[in-house]
């Protein structure tokens, strides 16, 4: 397991393998931050709510606990939490 941490401790997540392939479990405390994407992920959220500016869209979208977004390889997109929240995001 690897233990990452970024924005100055705000996001913290455990990256592993398993037979679902590469994952990381983390969670976000509030702030803003922009994430960049070296390939496709697939996030979800498990707890609380990130709300998201995906690439090329022009407004935000909440994402509440139980649903999830994809994001290209080489993109960047904006995220709000307004509460720490959990999420598993899912590489490839």
């Amino acid at each position: 397991m690897n233990v990452n941490e970024y924005f100055d401790g705000s996001v913290k997540s455990i990256g592993f393998e398993n037979s679902e392939g590469r994952v990381t479990a983390g969670v976000m405390d509030v702030g803003e931050y922009t994430f960049g994407t070296s390939e496709k992920e697939l996030m979800k959220v498990v707890s609380g709510e990130l709300i998201i500016k995906l690439p090329g869209s022009d407004s935000f979208e909440s994402y509440p606990a139980g649903t999830e977004f994809r994001v290209d390889a080489n993109q960047s997109f904006d995220v709000k939490v307004e509460q720490t929240t959990a999420y598993l995001c899912y590489y490839g």
